[in-house]
């Protein structure tokens, strides 16, 4: 079977990687915290594509395996069975679970141990309360808040872990090309941290990627593929990539490519973030491809530049709306990858209002031309978006 078929590594055969460069991609000052890291793949033969994602099985913040332990009132060191195997809950609470947010299954048993406030929440009517209670935004609930209200209400270890969900892997766009780097791959991780109920939180992989993967430990890792985000099969035809924020990553990973083995396509980068001075990702790698002219053309919009005036890549690409029908009607391939709920939306649209104006198409023409040609005949509208 074929590498693709049978991956060598997979969610229950992952390989052990080591980070081997973790930087911030931020200026001083900026509030905003994404990392370039770079993991090793020496001697495992993983291999992948431009377009891929890297699986990666992060660990839980230890400061908050404490905190849950003491809103439970266990030391730590209580035995718990994690799928056969006996283990230490704080070890099983560190790497086997989800503990950053509630679960029914967990509302359901406090529920049961007398929390009424819980049960009213868990009828079907209250669905929307309940949702607000555990999910609202900026202001969700993890075990150490629901644990604070009900201080009465008692769990065994194994009680506990057994209302838990499993850690699941998370993935991440790959921003390198393997031709480039060999026996390597990179990310750009974007690192989550907001306020909720009084607390610091934080996203489970990236700050683990960004402060918890430390140069002595390995992480298990697999590649996804991602057949649907594939590069054209033809090098020589040409390409736009829209990429904002860490949405760029796959994209530093097609130019990486087609810079290595010499494709002719040309090539159309669309990227933006908050300031140009603070974050710029991968600045002198782009404007480098620009100059030599791997890049044919270096689209930047940037949303806290100016007072008063907030630039998305949208308004690039409306300001530059006649060349991308050109390229278009010359075979270019249009990628998107990023925020699915707003950024690609808002990219969609103008995509058809650009095929729309510069095609002299009704509205419904283009939409049809946009879904159906590109998106389903042709198959040269792909997207990423998460």
């Amino acid at each position: 079977m074929s590498p693709e078929s049978k991956p060598l590594y997979n969610v229950r055969n992952p390989f052990q990687a080591r980070c081997t460069r973790n930087v911030s991609l931020c200026g001083p000052g900026s509030d905003k915290d994404t990392r370039h890291l770079e993991i090793s793949l020496g001697g495992s033969g993983l291999i992948y594509e431009p377009g891929d994602a890297l699986a990666v099985k992060p660990a839980n913040d230890p400061q908050l395996v404490e905190l849950t332990l003491k809103a439970l009132g266990f030391s730590g060191d209580e035995s718990v069975k994690v799928k056969e195997a006996e283990k230490p809950i704080r070890d099983a609470l560190a790497r086997d679970y989800q503990i950053h947010f509630i679960e029914k299954k967990f509302l359901a048993k406090l529920a049961e141990k007398g929390a009424e406030k819980i049960a009213e929440l868990l009828k079907p009517e209250n669905s929307a309360a309940l949702a607000e209670y555990t999910s609202a935004r900026d202001a969700s609930r993890d075990y150490v808040d629901v644990l604070g209200e009900f201080p009465a209400i008692k769990f065994s270890p194994q009680e506990f872990v057994d209302t838990l969900r499993g850690l699941v892997i998370r993935l991440y766009s790959i921003a390198s090309s393997i031709k480039a780097h060999p026996e390597q791959v990179d990310l750009t991780v974007a690192t989550v941290r907001w306020t909720a109920h009084g607390r610091v939180r934080s996203g489970v992989c990236s700050t683990f990627l960004a402060e918890r993967w430390n140069a002595d430990a390995t992480a298990g890792v697999f590649a996804q593929t991602q057949k649907h985000f594939r590069m054209p099969e033809d090098p020589n035809a040409p390409v736009i990539m829209v990429g904002p924020g860490t949405g760029v990553a796959p994209f530093r990973a097609f130019l990486e490519e087609r810079e290595v083995t010499g494709a002719r396509g040309k090539n159309w980068l669309f990227f933006g973030e908050r300031r140009s001075a603070l974050e710029y990702f991968y600045k002198e790698q782009f404007e480098g491809w620009f100059k030599n002219g791997v890049l044919e053309c270096l689209d930047l919009a940037w949303s806290r530049e100016r007072e008063g005036l907030k630039e998305y890549v949208q308004h690039r690409m409306h300001t530059q709306g006649a060349q991308i029908w050109k390229w278009l009607c010359d075979g270019a391939y249009f990628y998107v990858c990023g925020d699915k709920e707003r950024m690609a939306k808002d990219v969609h649209a103008e995509l058809i209002d650009i095929v729309q104006a510069h095609g002299g198409k009704s509205l419904e023409e283009a939409r049809v031309f946009v879904e159906e040609v590109l998106v389903k005949t042709e198959k040269r509208y792909r997207r990423d978006v998460y």
